[in-house]
């Protein structure tokens, strides 16, 4: 194939094939680079060249997600873009055309007709990430208090869910429902009597919690917030630099900022770091002068970590993302967490630790 030709072009335009082999040649991009790095994501491609990086979502559609046409992804490109610049405000460049000529040549913002969007970012040092940091073990308390101090202003300002006390309980309990339908099919391979204690067990939480819950309404603590605080979205940049928010769905972004942290905890946890966890929320209650009772910490490490085995299981679902029993694995070990932490709410609710932290 020439590289600079999409065999399909002329008629359908460009397959994804076409366009990776295109975006994956150094010579397409703004002041030819020497070489591109390229990495393949559940939902995307990633093209690193020099300082930038050029994001390509695939035709992908599943669940809330949707990015099966042009107009779809540009539109998530475009929200993906804007939210972002949320926590990352210099970092996320704008959107790039995809185009192809009459000829059948694709180009980068050329002429012709768009065929694709791309997201254009800078390119963060990796030896920063809150995860290679963690990993090497060299995270620090001030650290992550610069991380919580980047975060309060989005919880402070960002526009509130309009859920009433009701309207959120059911939100928690059909969310708890829908992840273990889930994780019982047989085809993701986990212990349906794991999924069903795990679900028991947050069921029950909300149930015997409600006045809890009600008052973090009543609070207007829920708010459109980042939706996927993982170590690997973090950098300890000055200030600190947080990127890969959730833009395809508004929903999967209203979190109570405990919840926020309550997560990126978990994912720390299981790099095992569990003292992120107290630094976290000490910095937060310093910060935000709300004090979140220990029990609502372990709830939504918990509720997280069985979303994150659905996330897991999901990869089954689709044959290229690699070994099944890898996912299976991974979602077993989210699963098992999430039965821990149910174990440690129960504790803390048997000690009375139903106030502050």
């Amino acid at each position: 194939m020439r590289d600079d030709v999409a065999p399909t072009a002329v008629r359908g335009g460009p397959d994804l094939v076409a366009k990776v082999t295109f975006l994956s040649q150094p010579g397409h991009y703004p002041g030819h680079a020497d070489r591109v790095e390229t990495i393949e994501t559940h939902m995307s491609w990633l093209f690193l060249v020099g300082h930038d990086v050029y994001k390509l979502k695939k035709p992908y559609r599943h669940e809330r997600i949707d990015y099966a046409t042009p107009a779809a992804r540009h539109r998530n490109c475009m929200r993906e873009v804007r939210l972002n610049r949320r926590l990352a405000p210099d970092d996320y460049l704008g959107i790039t055309r995809l185009a192809i000529d009459a000829h059948g040549r694709l180009g980068l913002d050329g002429r012709g007709r768009t065929v694709d969007w791309l997201v254009h970012m800078r390119r963060l040092p990796e030896a920063f990430s809150l995860e290679r940091r963690l990993r090497a073990g060299t995270v620090t308390p001030v650290q992550i208090g610069r991380v919580v101090a980047r975060l309060i202003p989005l919880f402070r300002d960002a526009p509130r869910a309009r859920w009433s006390i009701r309207g959120y309980q059911r939100h928690l309990q059909a969310t708890v429902s829908d992840i273990a339908t889930a994780l019982c099919r047989p085809v993701y391979g986990q212990a349906r009597r794991t999924v069903e204690s795990v679900a028991a067990g947050l069921h029950g939480f909300v149930d015997a919690h409600a006045d809890l819950l009600a008052t973090r309404v009543r609070d207007r603590r829920i708010v459109e917030g980042h939706g996927d605080l993982r170590p690997e979205h973090i950098y300890l940049t000055t200030p600190p630099t947080i990127v890969d928010c959730i833009e395809f769905d508004r929903e999967l972004r209203l979190h109570d900022p405990v919840d926020e942290l309550a997560f990126l905890a978990m994912e720390c946890d299981r790099l095992g770091h569990p003292e992120i966890d107290g630094w976290l929320f000490a910095a937060y209650r310093a910060r935000s002068g709300d004090r979140p009772p220990r029990p609502l910490i372990a709830f939504h490490k918990a509720l997280n970590a069985f979303a994150r085995a659905r996330i897991a299981a999901w990869h089954l679902d689709d044959p290229d993302t690699g070994p099944p029993r890898h996912w299976r694995a991974v979602a077993a070990d989210y699963l098992d967490y999430a039965h821990l932490q149910l174990g440690c709410l129960d504790d803390a609710t048997s000690h009375g630790a139903a106030g502050a932290d």
